[in-house]
């Protein structure tokens, strides 16, 4: 009987400590949306900008999941998006009252720049939807290439207010602004190439 009792206690303290165990590995395990979001922390390093990339991209999460292609696409809408509110600012500046003409002029230069910006990342969302079979390699091509023009864009749109050209207020706002669309389409580039060194 004593064996009895002494198997049944050793059954009852393994049933306990595999229990507790249990709960201790479904507590150190992660939350899907939490493993989403390590996910884009530790993709964005390979990033020039992580803090921004991070931020940028971490309330995307769920949609983004665990997807290097979702990731890419998603970081491109950011820009995108970023970009036509930079673009729909500037212009209402460049309209505002104590404007001088040269600063308008390098404002409307600017637009259109972003404008060029908009376009080659609209492009580039538009084949991102198509990124798959054969064509792979070619439609990666082309995304990087329109990304990377964008980038150009928003860099001659930067040197636009380089010296004296706008008052330093306007200039700081203006200037913060078109860097954090070159930050943000810069991000999106590295994850493209990222995306593409994956498949290759």
């Amino acid at each position: 009987m004593e064996g009895g009792n002494f198997l049944t206690v050793f059954l009852i303290l393994v049933a306990l400590t595999t229990s507790n165990y249990l709960k201790s590995v479904s507590a150190a395990r992660p939350a899907v949306g939490e493993t989403n979001t390590e996910f884009i922390r530790t993709s964005c390093k390979s990033t020039t900008y992580p803090n921004l990339c991070f931020s940028s991209l971490s309330s995307r999460a769920s949609a983004i999941g665990a997807s290097p292609q979702l990731l890419a696409h998603e970081s491109l809408t950011v820009s995108l998006e970023t970009a036509q509110s930079t673009s729909s600012m500037m212009l209402k500046l460049a309209h505002g009252q104590g404007m001088t003409p040269r600063e308008v002029g390098a404002m409307h230069d600017c637009v259109e720049e972003l404008s060029d910006t908009v376009v080659g990342l609209r492009k580039s969302l538009g084949e991102m939807k198509q990124l798959r079979g054969k064509d792979f390699d070619l439609k990666m091509n082309d995304i990087q290439t329109w990304v990377s023009a964008a980038l150009t864009d928003e860099d001659t749109c930067t040197e636009g207010f380089d010296g004296k050209v706008m008052n330093g207020k306007v200039k700081t706002v203006v200037r913060g602004k078109i860097l954090e669309v070159a930050h943000l389409t810069s991000n999106a580039l590295a994850l493209i190439n990222r995306l593409a060194a994956l498949h290759g």
